[in-house]
């Protein structure tokens, strides 16, 4: 990648691809909220910033059906998204493997992916965008439904009520989100606010595709990958051991979640569970 001094005019044509950039990601139109094959980010048209009462549903079952039918739009989106930003890797990569030189509006989204995953790219190298790419990759739409559930008692919490935080995430800053009523004497965290559903769980996965606490969760993905396998819900929620201080416990809880709400997880508009 170019270094030294950047003139104002590459600034500023920086900032147009930036513009065209983020105008294709949120932009392009689709007639189902799904990865489509061109692997182009779609437009969440079912952005939510208020929690229906999730409570108030007396049976069960259509209480579960409709809290997964709320979070759905959301994961699709966001996966939708990293699946734009991975393909545009592996198309670098290709370009690096032929001896292509990138152009500047390639490095310009480059370094925004490598800043956004929280990976310092020193040099534009195969091994490196290889280290990128495990990274920038999709959460299974299962794991996403079924820990959500969990952490927030299928959408009823006071977190996800109140500051639209469907998975528990902490923010140190005082002010910054709610204090938990049941927070330890000399601890200073607080659950993090959001301003919509799409924001809390955008938040969700860029924190597990870059927080060193869930290194094992993307090692597990990737070695899936290189088998060409798909990485499913049961396989990478091995990889939260770090998330919950009941570690283990946690894990098997959420494995006979799993194993209970299969029916449930299931995709009604599409022909099979996504991811």
């Amino acid at each position: 990648m170019k270094t030294g001094k950047i003139g104002l005019f590459t600034i500023a044509i920086g900032l147009v691809v930036a513009l065209i950039l983020l105008a294709r990601l949120v932009f392009v139109p689709s007639s189902q909220q799904q990865v489509q094959t061109l692997a182009k980010a779609i437009k969440n048209t079912e952005i939510a910033s208020v929690v229906p009462d999730f409570g108030a549903i007396k049976v069960v079952s259509d209480k579960k059906t409709a809290f997964f039918e709320f979070l759905r739009p959301s994961i699709k989106h966001q996966n939708a998204i990293i699946q734009d930003e991975r393909n545009f890797l592996i198309s670098i990569k290709n370009q690096v493997n032929n001896g292509k030189t990138l152009t500047e509006a390639d490095e310009f989204r480059l370094q925004q992916i490598s800043e956004k995953y929280q990976y310092t790219l020193r040099s534009l190298t195969i091994t490196n965008i290889d280290i990128l790419l495990v990274r920038v990759d999709v959460i299974p739409e299962e794991m996403v439904l079924i820990q959500a559930a969990n952490e927030t008692g299928w959408g009823t919490s006071r977190f996800a009520r109140e500051g639209l935080n469907f998975f528990g995430q902490w923010c140190f800053r005082k002010g910054c989100g709610l204090v938990p009523q049941s927070r330890t004497q000399g601890l200073s965290h607080e659950v993090a606010l959001f301003k919509t559903v799409e924001d809390s769980v955008a938040s969700y996965m860029r924190n597990l595709n870059s927080n060193a606490a869930y290194s094992l969760l993307r090692s597990i993905r990737a070695d899936l990958r290189a088998q060409n396998k798909t990485p499913r819900a049961q396989d990478l929620v091995y990889g939260l051991i770090n998330y919950s201080e009941r570690q283990e416990a946690y894990i098997d809880e959420l494995l006979e979640m799993l194993r209970q709400n299969q029916r449930f997880l299931v995709d009604n508009n599409e022909k099979t569970t996504a991811v």
